[in-house]
């Protein structure tokens, strides 16, 4: 499917999201984690989103590639975070599956991406 933004792209929209609700989640982490946890999952989840746009901003389909690989990496980092902070006791069991779940969906999503673009060259 062609998109005329990358503001379409079903897949930005669900990143978007959740950088969203990773920085409403980071929000009453405690003040030493400004410089920790809070700083690497919030950059992390927002490099996702990021990096999709770049890629669709790019016209060759290896850069596009090299971006959404990028945002795929940020997606793992992201989720690494997500799991450290359950396991330190920062995260609801809720909260934490609500978010790994929307995770997982990104994950689907962004191969179905890469794949397509990649049969396609």
């Amino acid at each position: 499917m062609r998109y005329n933004s990358f503001e379409e792209m079903p897949v930005w929209q669900k990143a978007m999201q959740l950088a969203v609700k990773i920085f409403k989640l980071t929000d009453k982490l405690p003040r030493k984690e400004d410089y920790g946890l809070t700083s690497q999952i919030r950059r992390s989840a927002l490099s996702i989103s990021g990096n999709l746009a770049e890629g669709f901003g790019r016209k060759h389909t290896k850069d596009k590639l090299n971006f959404y690989y990028d945002s795929r990496g940020s997606l793992a980092e992201t989720k690494s975070h997500l799991i450290y902070g359950y396991k330190v006791e920062y995260f609801t069991q809720i909260e934490f599956t609500e978010n790994t779940n929307l995770i997982e969906n990104v994950w689907k999503e962004l191969n179905f991406l890469i794949s397509s673009l990649k049969e396609n060259t």
